[in-house]
């Protein structure tokens, strides 16, 4: 079985080509499969009942939303399977994922989003990087990954427009405005000085990657992710403010100032309409609120005792 595992994982970089992330989490879940199997498993004999006790047992640890991780990267992996005939059916067929209840994504408001934004300071190392960073996440609602795997061949700062990178291998256009530009215009310095530094210590720095760390290389989503919850913390957000968060506050904020859901789809670089339709959710209860503080008819009058 740690064969086929070997040629599913290279499937899903060469032909899927999925992220470095995506492909370690299907890694992880389908191998974590394959050591409660415990016995020496032949992949060909494979059958519903060893994938069934295998769910069974996920329940007694693991969130609803975890379980369905699992099974999708099993269910992956066993479609793969078929497709190159190994199996003839795949045994994952009639298990149904958990139920999960409606998920309303977390997101900030708009003086919180100002406020995070202005939160880097000068005497923050990193601050023209830190700022530019917030405002590309939040001007253009790219995922973290995306965002980290641009290059600076990908931004077209005259026409204010990035090429972003997305899942299996989808491409698309965002625009990202003039504030966003300025700040990427003040980080050019400073990213120009790690290249420098990095070159003078002997070593080749990344200089195609548009966000670098201290030391000239490619910064990774987990750097990224550290530097806005402390920019969060220190801007006295009472939730704990993420790069997705920034996303679902870049997606929220649209739909509030009346952009077309299709729109926000393809700015997100979602596939199916459906997924974008969540956000729809967070906008319904923002117009009831302000219609409920706004409209005349809106709040019952006070008839005082008497009219109780």
């Amino acid at each position: 079985m740690i064969h086929y595992i070997t040629q599913f994982v290279s499937w899903l970089r060469i032909e899927k080509g999925y992220s470095p992330h995506t492909i370690d989490g299907y890694r992880r879940d389908v191998n974590e499969f394959y050591r409660f199997c415990e016995a020496p498993v032949h992949i060909e004999a494979m059958d519903s009942a060893s994938v069934k006790r295998f769910t069974a047992s996920l329940y007694a640890v693991n969130s609803s939303a975890t379980i369905a991780r699992k099974l999708s990267a099993l269910r992956t992996f066993f479609r793969y399977l078929v497709r190159e005939e190994v199996l003839r059916a795949d045994p994952l067929v009639g298990i149904a994922n958990p139920k999960m209840g409606k998920h309303i994504p977390n997101f900030l408001t708009v003086d919180e989003v100002f406020a995070l934004l202005e939160t880097p300071q000068s005497k923050d190392t990193f601050h023209f990087r830190d700022r530019a960073i917030m405002e590309m996440l939040y001007a253009t609602g790219m995922r973290v990954s995306e965002l980290v795997a641009t290059d600076v061949a990908d931004y077209e700062r005259a026409a204010e427009v990035v090429l972003v990178k997305g899942k299996g291998r989808k491409e698309r256009v965002v625009p990202y405005g003039r504030t966003a530009a300025e700040a990427l215009g003040y980080y050019q310095g400073q990213r120009q000085c790690l290249i420098v530094a990095r070159v003078s210590r002997g070593y080749e720095a990344e200089r195609e990657a548009m966000f670098l760390n201290s030391r000239g290389t490619r910064l990774s989503v987990r750097s990224i992710e550290r530097v806005i919850r402390m920019y969060g913390e220190r801007a006295g957000i009472e939730v704990v403010v993420t790069p997705h968060g920034l996303r679902h506050s870049f997606a929220t904020h649209l739909l509030e100032m009346g952009a077309d859901l299709r729109m926000v789809q393809e700015l997100l670089g979602h596939v199916s309409l459906s997924t974008t339709q969540k956000y729809t959710h967070v906008n319904v209860e923002h117009l009831t609120l302000v219609y409920d503080k706004a409209h005349p008819k809106a709040q019952l009058p006070d008839l005082g005792e008497e009219g109780k």
